[in-house]
Protein backbone atom coordinates (compact mmCIF):
# COMPACT_ATOMS: atom_id res chain seq x y z
CA UNK A 1 0.00 0.00 0.00
CA UNK A 2 1.34 3.76 -0.69
CA UNK A 3 2.36 5.65 1.80
CA UNK A 4 -0.58 8.32 2.51
CA UNK A 5 -0.05 11.99 2.39
CA UNK A 6 -1.64 14.84 3.78
CA UNK A 7 -4.16 15.47 1.53
CA UNK A 8 -5.54 11.72 2.20
CA UNK A 9 -6.36 12.61 5.17
CA UNK A 10 -7.04 16.22 5.95
CA UNK A 11 -9.98 17.90 6.06
CA UNK A 12 -10.27 20.11 2.65
CA UNK A 13 -12.11 23.50 2.06
CA UNK A 14 -11.85 24.98 5.92
CA UNK A 15 -13.91 27.78 7.20
CA UNK A 16 -11.73 31.06 7.12
CA UNK A 17 -11.65 34.23 8.68
CA UNK A 18 -9.97 37.78 8.09
CA UNK A 19 -7.86 39.24 10.69
CA UNK A 20 -10.18 42.06 11.43
CA UNK A 21 -13.64 39.79 11.84
CA UNK A 22 -14.81 40.46 15.99
CA UNK A 23 -13.12 37.82 18.69
CA UNK A 24 -17.05 37.15 18.62
CA UNK A 25 -17.81 36.57 15.32
CA UNK A 26 -15.05 33.94 15.29
CA UNK A 27 -16.41 32.38 18.24
CA UNK A 28 -19.68 31.74 17.15
CA UNK A 29 -18.40 30.69 13.82
CA UNK A 30 -16.47 27.59 15.37
CA UNK A 31 -19.83 26.84 17.68
CA UNK A 32 -21.73 27.09 14.36
CA UNK A 33 -18.76 24.58 12.67
CA UNK A 34 -18.09 22.61 15.45
CA UNK A 35 -14.15 23.40 14.94
CA UNK A 36 -11.65 24.45 17.39
CA UNK A 37 -9.24 26.78 15.17
CA UNK A 38 -9.77 29.01 12.10
CA UNK A 39 -7.30 29.73 9.63
CA UNK A 40 -6.55 33.47 9.44
CA UNK A 41 -6.32 34.69 5.39
CA UNK A 42 -5.10 37.70 4.21
CA UNK A 43 -5.77 38.05 0.73
CA UNK A 44 -5.07 34.57 -0.32
CA UNK A 45 -1.86 34.40 2.43
CA UNK A 46 -2.11 32.55 5.77
CA UNK A 47 -1.12 34.94 8.42
CA UNK A 48 -2.54 33.14 11.37
CA UNK A 49 -4.49 30.47 13.12
CA UNK A 50 -7.09 31.36 15.76
CA UNK A 51 -8.24 28.64 18.42
CA UNK A 52 -10.91 28.00 20.92
CA UNK A 53 -8.29 28.56 23.69
CA UNK A 54 -7.02 31.63 21.76
CA UNK A 55 -10.25 32.94 22.59
CA UNK A 56 -11.49 31.81 26.04
CA UNK A 57 -11.34 35.09 28.16
CA UNK A 58 -10.69 32.76 31.60
CA UNK A 59 -7.43 32.04 30.15
CA UNK A 60 -6.49 35.43 30.46
CA UNK A 61 -4.70 35.86 34.13
CA UNK A 62 -4.40 39.47 34.16
CA UNK A 63 -2.10 40.18 37.25
CA UNK A 64 -2.67 43.84 39.10
CA UNK A 65 0.12 46.27 38.78
CA UNK A 66 2.09 45.95 41.53
CA UNK A 67 2.18 48.69 44.01
CA UNK A 68 4.72 49.80 46.44
CA UNK A 69 3.73 51.99 49.59
CA UNK A 70 6.17 54.56 50.04
CA UNK A 71 6.27 57.93 52.22
CA UNK A 72 2.15 57.95 52.75
CA UNK A 73 1.56 57.22 48.87
CA UNK A 74 1.45 54.50 46.57
CA UNK A 75 3.79 53.91 43.57
CA UNK A 76 3.06 51.92 40.96
CA UNK A 77 5.82 49.60 40.32
CA UNK A 78 6.46 49.99 36.15
CA UNK A 79 7.33 46.60 34.90
CA UNK A 80 4.04 44.85 35.91
CA UNK A 81 2.14 47.89 34.25
CA UNK A 82 3.74 46.86 30.91
CA UNK A 83 2.32 43.70 31.61
CA UNK A 84 -1.48 44.16 33.05
CA UNK A 85 -1.54 46.73 29.94
CA UNK A 86 -0.51 43.73 27.71
CA UNK A 87 -2.74 40.80 29.29
CA UNK A 88 -5.77 43.45 29.56
CA UNK A 89 -5.92 44.47 25.76
CA UNK A 90 -5.63 40.75 25.16
CA UNK A 91 -8.51 40.25 27.33
CA UNK A 92 -10.75 42.88 25.60
CA UNK A 93 -9.57 42.38 22.14
CA UNK A 94 -11.63 43.72 19.60
CA UNK A 95 -10.45 41.94 16.63
CA UNK A 96 -8.67 38.23 15.58
CA UNK A 97 -5.77 39.91 14.75
CA UNK A 98 -4.93 40.52 18.44
CA UNK A 99 -6.18 36.93 19.64
CA UNK A 100 -4.29 34.70 16.77
CA UNK A 101 -1.48 32.80 16.81
CA UNK A 102 1.29 34.72 13.47
CA UNK A 103 2.87 32.68 11.28
CA UNK A 104 1.42 29.18 12.30
CA UNK A 105 2.85 25.69 11.43
CA UNK A 106 1.80 24.72 8.22
CA UNK A 107 2.54 21.62 5.82
CA UNK A 108 2.47 20.86 2.41
CA UNK A 109 -0.31 18.47 1.02
CA UNK A 110 2.23 16.12 -0.75
CA UNK A 111 4.01 15.54 2.78
CA UNK A 112 3.76 11.73 4.78
CA UNK A 113 1.43 11.54 7.37
CA UNK A 114 4.08 10.47 9.46
CA UNK A 115 6.01 13.73 8.82
CA UNK A 116 2.52 15.37 9.50
CA UNK A 117 2.42 13.84 12.73
CA UNK A 118 6.31 14.43 14.09
CA UNK A 119 5.43 18.06 13.32
CA UNK A 120 2.04 18.06 15.64
CA UNK A 121 4.21 16.66 18.39
CA UNK A 122 7.33 18.81 17.93
CA UNK A 123 5.33 21.55 17.72
CA UNK A 124 2.95 20.69 20.00
CA UNK A 125 -0.31 21.86 18.41
CA UNK A 126 -3.22 20.25 17.54
CA UNK A 127 -3.60 21.01 13.78
CA UNK A 128 -1.72 22.11 10.84
CA UNK A 129 -2.97 24.04 8.03
CA UNK A 130 -2.53 22.37 4.47
CA UNK A 131 -0.61 24.67 2.05
CA UNK A 132 0.00 23.87 -1.82
CA UNK A 133 2.72 26.07 -2.29
CA UNK A 134 0.86 29.07 -0.62
CA UNK A 135 -2.58 28.36 -1.12
CA UNK A 136 -4.65 26.84 1.89
CA UNK A 137 -6.26 23.70 0.66
CA UNK A 138 -6.89 22.62 4.16
CA UNK A 139 -6.37 21.33 8.16
CA UNK A 140 -4.86 17.97 9.32
CA UNK A 141 -5.51 17.25 13.16
CA UNK A 142 -4.16 14.76 15.40
CA UNK A 143 -7.81 13.27 14.88
CA UNK A 144 -7.16 12.86 11.25
CA UNK A 145 -3.96 10.94 12.00
CA UNK A 146 -5.47 9.22 14.35
CA UNK A 147 -7.91 8.04 12.19
CA UNK A 148 -5.15 7.38 8.94
CA UNK A 149 -3.86 4.60 11.41
CA UNK A 150 -7.31 2.90 10.61
CA UNK A 151 -7.26 3.03 7.33
CA UNK A 152 -3.75 1.95 6.85
CA UNK A 153 -4.94 -1.13 8.41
Amino acid sequence: MAELKVRDIMSPDPVVIGPDMSVTDAARLMVDHHIGALPVLEGDRIVGVVTEGDLIMQDVRIEFPTYIHLLDGFIMYPPATQRFESELKKAVAADVRSVMTRDPVTIQADASVGDAATLLVERDVSRLPVLEGERLVGVVSKSDIVRSLLIEE
